[in-house]
């Protein structure tokens, strides 16, 4: 726990000391609530008098491990995987406005007819957690803690406003772009850094920014951006590309049951064009295109289809499976959000808002 919470910044060194205390005694009883923890009633008073300070933010919780996996990112050669990935924390609340809201959703079940919507409060969480090729996590790269009020009413906005006219940095989306700069000037070495994301990181604005730090992107397409001279598309030009090799990776069904896949591989180099909305912003992008595409129809799942861009070379069906493989390190992060929700139970019910946070704190900061 020293290593992590050393680089700590708080405005006050008492701050700095109940926040040591506090780690220590919610990582003796991951999961409970404050009270739990703390066993008396005045360690329980100062732990929520901490959590509720106006002069304590996630950035100085959280200021102690980055500076850790800065050096743990150091201490390692070759590239480093930079995930991203969202996820919601709700929770129940009689006032929701108190936390905020992250959507809606349908208050009950019903037989016929539309189930009346309520708002659903909570939180949402952009992590950027960093690992090695071969899956070891380093700790987490950058964060973003947000509510959806601020971007409340965005469906009926698009119905009046093309959404590719809006900047990137009044959207919601945005958020990608910030861990990817947060993280890649925290590292100080932009080479090194892969930022790997599922396709709702198809964004081109994070390719062009990506472009300015000097440092690479690795995500799932799910647009079909236009190519070469406009007249056609990425699956256009992938499309007349022949089968480079063949693939055979392991599955699982729902049910947990395991099976082979066997995955034809293309890639080529491809120039892509920003949307034609923002064409007087951004430039055309050299960037390689790589499908893995599942050779047959199974019976017990969907056929996998990736379809990934990069702006990192492939030259070579070893390169190709390599770029497939730290794309499905991007499943790691998915782990992450278990051991959250379900290990630190940060969504449980019958804790105050305030354990579930600390909860949350426990698990980032004590390896």
């Amino acid at each position: 726990m020293d290593r992590e919470v050393a680089g700590s910044n708080f405005q006050d060194g008492r701050l700095a000391a109940r926040f040591r205390t506090l780690l220590e005694r919610l990582w003796r009883s991951v999961g409970q609530s404050i009270p739990l923890a703390c066993q008396d009633w005045a360690q329980t008073n100062a732990a929520y008098r901490f959590l509720s300070n106006d002069r304590v933010s996630e950035h100085d919780i959280l200021s102690g491990h980055f500076e850790a996996t800065c050096a743990r990112f150091h201490a390692t050669e070759g590239p480093i995987l930079v995930l991203q990935d969202t996820t919601e924390f709700s929770y129940q609340r009689d006032q929701p406005e108190s936390i905020g809201a992250i959507g809606k959703m349908p208050y009950r079940k019903q037989v016929s007819g539309n189930p009346p919507v309520r708002t659903a409060c909570g939180i949402l969480m952009h992590s950027s957690p960093a690992v090695t090729p071969e899956g070891l996590p380093l700790g987490l790269a950058a964060i973003t803690f947000w509510n959806r009020k601020k971007f409340m009413g965005c469906n009926a906005l698009k119905k009046a406003i093309n959404p590719t006219r809006v900047p990137i940095e009044e959207k919601e989306s945005f958020r990608w772009l910030r861990n990817l700069q947060q993280s890649t000037v925290r590292f100080s070495d932009p080479d090194r850094c892969i930022h790997v994301g599922d396709r709702e990181s198809d964004i081109y604005e994070l390719f062009c920014m990506a472009k300015e730090l000097g440092t690479h992107f690795l995500v799932r397409t799910c647009q079909d951006r236009l190519a070469g001279d406009g007249e056609h598309t990425m699956s256009d030009e992938v499309s007349t590309v022949q089968v480079k090799g063949l693939h055979r990776v392991a599955t699982r069904d729902a049910k947990g049951h395991s099976s082979h896949a066997l995955l034809e591989i293309k890639y080529c180099q491809v120039t892509v064009l920003p949307p034609i909305g923002k064409r007087s912003r951004y430039p055309a992008l050299q960037v390689t295109v790589t499908h893995a595409t599942e050779r047959g129809e199974p019976t017990d799942r969907k056929p996998i289809k990736w379809k990934l861009i990069m702006d990192l070379p492939v030259h070579s069906r070893r390169d190709a499976i390599e770029k497939l493989d730290w794309y499905a390190m991007r499943w790691k992060i998915e782990t992450f959000r278990k051991i959250l929700k379900s290990g630190c139970k940060a969504e449980e019910s019958r804790l105050r808002s305030a354990d579930r946070l600390a909860n949350l704190i426990s698990v980032f900061l004590y390896p």
